[in-house]
């Protein structure tokens, strides 16, 4: 009796553990496949089998998210390619597990319609406002070296998106370097003139992270959400308008500015590949090249190879 009494007790604290046993993903505003899934509960039906529930937790841009992913206070984050380097020259031990296409016309560096600045060699001396190791922080940096130019050439000024739109529409600011949605608000509110965003520029891939410790605990819970990623990724590119309609209320943007965004994106998780490694490699030899990180950072060995099943 008493062996049975055991057993049962040994199995309903499992069970227990495994209704209750969490995975934490963080996304961005931009972020419109987390958007997807958690409106829909894909994620959560595609785990339930594995007893594992979702906990999305939103961050206003990705250093804030890998910040929380190092504190251990997050297991899954999606970011663009800066971040994860600025972690890495820091210490921190994440693992890139999986791969976006990297944008060229959803991020940009604007500056209002009246502003006399006309090109990136213009920006000499003037005030920028960005997110410190963002996308914008590479776009900028990237932009500024094609023109023959530093970071050091410009006032760099580090504000969050909402601060930033902020002094740019008070003028405190020459120019501002913005990714999507912000950047689609501001070209309906200002009409700005963009002076440079990714054509021509290093490719820059959006990455999914995991924490060291969570990838060896859970690697099937991983594969599985990616896998829910990619589903996602593949109805958004061919059900445009559903797209559209599910994400205005969720972002709180205009239905316009949520169609600008997506007829300039194309979604697309997919493993790291080797060339996808090569170029990360490249935006972490550029960020110390010019002086942004205090240590090289090699990204081999901070790879996972997801093999997908679909």
């Amino acid at each position: 009796m008493k062996t049975v009494l055991t057993a049962l007790l040994l199995c309903a604290t499992l069970t227990a553990h495994a209704a209750t046993d969490v995975v934490r993903i963080g996304f961005q505003k931009g972020g419109g496949l987390a958007l997807i899934m958690k409106k829909q509960g894909l994620l959560d039906r595609a785990l339930a089998p594995k007893g594992m529930t979702v906990k999305w937790i939103e961050f206003p841009a990705g250093p804030q998210m890998l910040e929380a992913l190092n504190a251990g206070s997050l297991d899954i984050g999606a970011t663009g390619a800066p971040p994860p380097v600025f972690s890495q020259a820091a210490g921190a031990d994440l693992v890139y597990v999986a791969a976006e296409p990297p944008p060229v016309t959803s991020e940009a560096i604007i500056v209002k319609p009246d502003s006399p600045i006309r090109s990136v060699t213009q920006l000499r001396g003037k005030k920028v406002a960005f997110q410190r190791g963002s996308g914008s922080h590479l776009l900028l940096v990237a932009a500024l070296e094609k023109a023959g130019m530093s970071i050091r050439d410009v006032q760099a000024v580090y504000l969050a998106p909402a601060e930033a739109r902020a002094a740019f529409e008070a003028g405190a600011v020459d120019a501002w370097v913005i990714w999507d949605p912000y950047l689609a608000a501001a070209q309906k509110a200002y009409r700005p003139r963009v002076l440079a965003d990714r054509t021509g520029l290093l490719p820059a891939y959006g990455f999914y992270l995991a924490s060291r410790p969570f990838l060896q605990r859970a690697p099937d819970v991983v594969a599985t959400v990616l896998e829910q990623f990619a589903q996602a990724g593949q109805w958004a590119n061919t059900h445009r308008q559903d797209m559209i309609a599910l994400m205005a209320p969720q972002v709180g943007v205009p239905v316009d500015v949520i169609a600008t965004w997506l007829g300039r994106t194309q979604a697309g998780t997919m493993p790291v590949t080797k060339e996808i490694e090569d170029s990360q490699q490249r935006v972490a030899d550029l960020l110390y090249r010019e002086k942004l990180i205090p240590r090289p950072v090699t990204i081999a060995g901070h790879v996972w190879n997801w093999k997908r099943t679909r």
